[in-house]
């Protein structure tokens, strides 16, 4: 066991990155539970501490149990000297029982592709079979959750709804409630936490990049989403899954927090992650949204937009992460927003102004924005001119009744 701990320990590099938000509540279901923030004493840094590092609260928990857990690269604890270890070799050198470990899109390491088959397989660090959440095989089956007496979810999201770890999410409390498995969330925090924006998703346009009707940017963390998904029921059949979760300490919607790991391989840092719930409309046309370059998700560009309005050029090409990044090897024109100001809400401008500078507007969406915008309300409403203040006015009865909802699920001020 020693020996695969020395073996296993993983350095990681520090991106850093901004958080934020609002508002404090327990849980309407009685099938769940939040191990709440503590007040920190006077000799305690107030730094913000995610679950994984509370292993005060999680090992009674897990104690003499069989563990199955959903994790990633962000899975991650920092240690005393400052440097982070994967929560899987955490658990290990504690003697915890882990029988399997299960990856959500980019695969348990994080190396994959979005979209990008990752197959199930062993760990070559811990030796622990690796189980893939992702392409035909997104739910656990009844096999795969066999000799599993609670399952751990502890992944870094990044606020949006078509940021896929939240569906994975979702499938894991299904397939653990009709196994009856206990789940326990880990916190971490949203770096798109302070501020709520985007149409609702309609049912019928439901997806793996949106299964649930809240807004393209909902201002939760990924456990507050968790009591959501759970306390709303909408899980198949309304069933609930035995839900707890731990809290982070010291967490504040709108204090700064460094990410130590980037949640996916296209968002390499803040700024990326802070543009990703506007820029990530452009997948869904026919727009490159800066996969293939250093600057993902943060320029955007087409050798179909106008050359002469556009003040930005680049050129994809393939890469770790981006193996056929859209117009590979074909000059873009665009924007860089790389030193743009923080955003607290989606912009929309650079979306409709990239659809009047197109070279055909007939061939600038693709099936896949219905999809992303959950709504084939905002692409109509693009086409016919509506300018970005009109088309957010249609938005605002769905925030508002969302935001209702949401605060019954709110751990966190």
């Amino acid at each position: 066991m020693i020996k695969r701990l020395v073996k296993s320990t993983l350095l990681f590099f520090v991106l850093g990155i901004l958080s934020c938000g609002n508002a404090h509540s327990e849980s309407s279901s009685e099938n769940s539970k939040v191990v709440s923030q503590e007040k920190l004493s006077d000799s305690v840094p107030s730094e913000v501490l995610p679950a994984a590092n509370r292993m005060d609260l999680i090992l009674p928990k897990i104690a003499n149990r069989t563990i199955g857990i959903v994790g990633n690269q962000t899975s991650v604890v920092k240690t005393k000297n400052g440097e982070y270890t994967h929560l899987v070799d955490t658990l290990l050198s504690r003697q915890v029982q882990i029988t399997k470990v299960f990856a959500p899109e980019h695969g348990f390491r994080g190396t994959a592709d979005a979209g990008e088959t990752v197959k199930s397989g062993k760990d070559p660090i811990s030796g622990l079979p690796v189980i893939s959440l992702y392409g035909s095989h997104k739910k656990p089956t009844a096999e795969d959750l066999k000799d599993i007496e609670l399952m751990i979810f502890d992944i870094q999201d990044v606020g949006a709804r078509f940021y896929t770890y939240i569906s994975t999410m979702h499938y894991v409390m299904e397939a653990c409630a009709e196994q009856g498995i206990p789940v326990l969330i880990l916190d971490r925090p949203n770096p798109n936490g302070h501020y709520i924006d985007g149409p609702i998703l309609e049912k019928q346009h439901q997806s793996f990049v949106g299964m649930h009707p809240v807004p393209v940017v909902h201002g939760m963390t990924i456990a507050e989403y968790a009591k959501m998904i759970n306390g709303e029921k909408w899980l198949e059949n309304g069933i609930q899954c035995e839900l707890e979760t731990i809290a982070m300490q010291t967490y504040q919607r709108k204090m700064s927090y460094n990410l130590p790991v980037k949640p996916s391989p296209n968002l390499p840092n803040a700024k990326s992650i802070n543009l990703y719930p506007s820029l990530c409309f452009f997948e869904g046309t026919n727009v490159n949204a800066g996969r293939g370059t250093k600057l993902q998700f943060q320029v955007f560009g087409s050798p179909f937009l106008d050359q002469e309005y556009f003040d930005y050029a680049y050129t994809p090409k393939s890469m770790e992460g981006a193996k056929y990044p859209k117009h590979d090897n074909k000059e873009c024109y665009g924007r860089n927003l790389s030193t743009a100001e923080t955003l607290n809400s989606i912009n929309l401008e650079w979306l409709i102004e990239a659809y009047k500078n197109t070279e055909d507007q007939e061939q600038f969406f693709n099936d896949f924005f219905v999809k992303l915008s959950g709504t084939s309300l905002l692409k109509d409403q693009i086409t016919k001119g509506l300018s970005a203040e009109e088309i957010r006015s249609f938005w605002k009865p769905g925030l508002e009744a969302f935001q209702k909802t949401r605060v019954k699920y709110l751990i966190y001020p």
